[in-house]
């Protein structure tokens, strides 16, 4: 993935602005800033669960699955909820069930029919990982008080409910 990581300065931007009207410095220094700052944000937690073993897709579904109260689901439903194609989550699962990590149960009834379902050794490593993980987070997090969170939120969703623009 192609990574932004010299910003360009305000005047260049407004050098930009002059060839192209529409350029808003301000909106396009902020876009930038936000994506450098979530690009390397996953960077960081890819680096993060691979001292744990984990890519950021087998954890989600780990995470997934955990959420649900039998600790399964359906492939498609978790391909869904990832925003993942049925074929990568297939790959995923395939990938956590080598792993001893899910375990595929099928329908009695209809063999094609299968949920996947969390194992102890699964649960095992969301117990290792998701403790190191909350104190991260919370230290990532500690420059900002519970007020500018709730602002930061309300922003981020000002700027996703704008994601249309790029469609």
């Amino acid at each position: 993935m192609l990574q932004v990581r010299d910003l360009p300065t305000p005047d260049i931007l407004r050098r930009f602005a002059q060839r192209y009207p529409d350029a808003d410095v301000s909106a396009v220094t902020g876009f930038l800033t936000l994506l450098r700052t979530a690009t390397e944000l996953s960077q960081a937690l890819d680096a993060f669960l691979a001292r744990h073993g984990l890519l950021q897709g087998r954890w989600w579904v780990l995470i997934l699955l955990f959420r649900e109260e039998t600790l399964e689901s359906s492939p498609s439903v978790l391909a869904e909820k990832a925003g993942v194609t049925r074929a990568t989550m297939t790959g995923l699962i395939d990938g956590l069930e080598r792993d001893g990590l899910v375990q595929r149960v099928f329908d009695t009834a209809d063999r094609r029919r299968t949920t996947v379902r969390l194992t102890p050794a699964g649960q095992g490593v969301l117990d290792t990982v998701m403790p190191d993980y909350y104190r991260r987070v919370r230290t990532l997090m500690s420059g900002l008080d519970e007020n500018q969170r709730v602002l930061l939120q309300s922003m981020l969703g000002a700027v996703h409910a704008g994601l249309d623009a790029f469609a």
